[in-house]
């Protein structure tokens, strides 16, 4: 059976469409993320997504082709280590329907096949239900809580690290 969603890394010619759904998805997005929202920003992360220690899919749904969300998988470290730090967010009009449970399902079973990593790692801010909702239903657990981890639209946010480790 065929799945609901299809992951390929972004290209140039998605720019269009990526920025079109970053403008429609701010009231979504905020103040969780700030994805690229101007053809700059766009390219720069197209570049920082193209190295060895980062990697990034856009989540399309099937049955039409339309840009549902984005998975990125960055600060891979090897080694020992062999870890990579999770980000992701959906494209207003699509959150609450299982694409991107489909879409985070894919994206595991890629990192941990063919990345061959041992680790993934999310943090999100405690007050993300559908966030958390999300890594949980995917076999993420909860490891800890992070005071001030990351700066966001200018503040210092607290985070709780979610992790799921290779089978």
């Amino acid at each position: 059976m065929r799945q609901p969603v299809y992951l390929r890394p972004p290209q140039s010619s998605d720019e269009h469409d990526f920025l079109a759904s970053v403008k429609k998805s701010g009231a979504l997005h905020s103040p969780w993320t700030l994805p690229p929202s101007t053809p700059e920003h766009f390219r720069a992360y197209l570049e920082r997504m193209s190295t060895h220690e980062n990697a990034a899919f856009l989540v399309f749904r099937h049955a039409d082709d339309c840009l549902v969300g984005v998975f990125n998988i960055t600060n891979i470290v090897r080694g020992a280590f062999q870890s990579g730090y999770l980000g992701y967010y959906v494209f207003a009009g699509h959150e609450r329907q299982g694409l991107m449970r489909k879409g985070l399902e894919a994206v595991v079973r890629f990192a941990f096949q063919n990345l061959k990593l041992h680790r993934l790692e999310a943090n999100i801010q405690p007050t993300n239900a559908a966030s958390i909702a999300l890594v949980k239903a995917c076999g993420f657990l909860q490891e800890g809580y992070s005071p001030r981890y990351l700066k966001i639209n200018g503040r210092w946010c607290d985070h709780e690290r979610w992790a799921i480790l290779a089978p």
